[in-house]
């Protein structure tokens, strides 16, 4: 049986809706992300920080939940530290996309079949969501923060363009016009939702 993590990345995030104060939010959007992650049945779920972030990490890990501390809040150190406890497969995924949907972590895994990546595209001028692949990761794959990455950028680095599957995109709520986007009839996003005040 394939072996697979799936890791929440904390990601910087710069910006807060009015009134909200910018570590609290922060904290609301991973821990939606970690709570969806954790009931995940095909993937073990996994938080990956920085030491800077390690308590916030602590603060929303389920109990039991592996906490993995990275230099740098890239995915190469997240597919390394993945690799090296014996997992086949692994995901990176930002930890600001609080409505997150099962299903597109299940489109990222799937391609590994027969992809070297896979790529979740983070909506316009918003990066990656995810990247996913088996381990260990293709020495060909560059190290990236999830905002600077896009999928045309992985792309580029592979031996082919077709060694690279993308997913639709999610987008990440990094201002106000992703922030309008919520839905509130989605289940889920109980942190963030509580935050917005109901």
């Amino acid at each position: 049986m394939v072996k697979r993590l799936v890791a929440a990345l904390l990601v910087p995030v710069a910006w807060s809706p009015p009134g909200v104060e910018l570590a609290s939010w922060r904290a609301a959007l991973a821990e939606d992300v970690v709570d969806l992650l954790a009931r995940l049945a095909q993937a073990e779920a996994a938080i990956a920080a920085t030491a800077a972030d390690r308590e916030l990490a602590e603060e929303i890990a389920w109990p039991g939940m592996r906490i993995y501390e990275v230099p740098t809040a890239t995915y190469l150190p997240v597919l390394a530290a993945a690799a090296a406890d014996g997992f086949d497969q692994a995901a990176v995924i930002a930890a600001d996309a609080p409505d997150l949907p099962g299903m597109i972590l299940g489109k990222l895994l799937r391609p590994l079949e027969s992809k070297a990546v896979a790529v979740a595209p983070g909506g316009p001028g918003n990066g990656l969501l995810g990247l996913a692949t088996s381990l260990p990761a293709p020495s060909w794959l560059a190290d990236h923060d999830l905002d600077a990455a896009t999928a045309q950028i992985v792309r580029r680095a592979a031996p082919q363009p077709g060694d690279v599957s993308s997913t639709p995109e999610w987008r990440r709520l990094r201002g106000p016009a992703e922030l309008a986007s919520l839905d509130p009839a989605l289940e889920g996003w109980e942190n963030t939702r509580a935050l917005l005040g109901g």
